[in-house]
């Protein structure tokens, strides 16, 4: 899970984010992020954990005072670096899901989704789109495809949904 270490302006994005960790944590499904109690990746935290399910935090011990960490999860990795996280990240996920953030959210969103286009890996990688969140990040995906800097069979590696439901449906889809 991507998502910001703030909660943003609008009060959606921290609705929809505790929402996603509950209908995740009760389709059976627990949680790998930053480890941080602020923010979305707080939201999704404790939302997961309240609906009893499994959250795994993976924070650089350098960001363990700016982004607190969550003294609540069922299991915590503190790393060297950002390097190392994003890799332990993406050693014991299944599937990659990104929500709004900053630039820390899509360097990790698009470090992944490159990953699969190169063949690193086969697990699903999701912009959860909440609010139009995404939208021109969508209409620069669809001028690459035009302008073939991704190739179209690579098209099917581009999942979005925006609603929770959507999420776990990709999901199942996919997993």
């Amino acid at each position: 899970m991507y998502c910001g270490s703030g909660l943003g302006k609008n009060p959606i994005y921290a609705e929809k984010a505790a929402e996603l960790g509950t209908a995740l944590a009760n389709s059976g499904h627990g949680v790998v992020y930053g480890g941080s109690k602020t923010g979305l990746m707080g939201k999704v935290a404790d939302a997961v954990l309240a609906a009893g399910g499994e959250v795994i935090g993976v924070m650089p011990t350098h960001l363990q005072k700016r982004e607190l960490a969550h003294a609540s999860l069922t299991e915590i990795h503190f790393v060297d670096s950002m390097h190392i996280r994003k890799a332990k990240m993406a050693e014991l996920a299944d599937a990659f899901i990104a929500l709004p953030g900053g630039a820390g959210t899509l360097d990790e969103y698009f470090e992944v989704f490159t990953w699969a286009q190169i063949g690193l890996h086969e697990k699903p990688v999701i912009l959860y789109n909440v609010n139009g969140f995404y939208n021109a990040i969508l209409k620069h995906f669809k001028i690459m495809l035009e302008e073939d800097f991704i190739r179209a069979e690579q098209k099917a590696l581009f999942h979005v949904a925006t609603t929770s439901k959507g999420v776990l449906r990709l999901l199942k889809k996919h997993g």
